[in-house]
């Protein structure tokens, strides 16, 4: 089974993610910020990750680019979900290492589709 790690530092944007990828049958873990998002992923290793970008601690850019820079990390997925969806917000998701950007509000159908096709070889 497919674990995805969902780093959303809003409550109810968390749930809301958790029950779309649950109900398609992912297994998921969360983390309400980027900090905690790195103290789990020294323990665990998920088959991709779903990140807000504007978080306390420490935000989802800097996550990004720590987990690409990480030879043990470097090829987990990442898909960066924000509200931010400026042409250079994109841009400098993609820059950090993003694998996929999603732009809230999205489709669940969108965020599922994208999610099968980074966790299937």
């Amino acid at each position: 089974m497919v674990t995805v790690l969902v780093v959303e530092d809003s409550f109810s944007q968390r749930q809301l993610l958790t029950n779309i990828l649950e109900a398609s049958n992912f297994q998921v873990a969360t983390a309400s910020d980027g900090k905690e998002a790195l103290e789990y992923l020294a323990q665990f290793c998920p088959d991709l990750i779903l990140l807000d970008i504007i978080m306390p601690n420490l935000n989802g850019y800097d996550v990004c680019r720590h987990l690409k820079k990480n030879p043990q990390t470097q090829n987990l997925p990442v898909i960066i979900c924000s509200s931010k969806g400026e042409e250079l917000d994109l841009y400098w998701g993609f820059k950090q290492g993003a694998d996929a950007y999603l732009v809230k509000p999205f489709q669940p159908k969108t965020l599922v589709e994208t999610v099968k096709q980074l966790t299937t070889a």
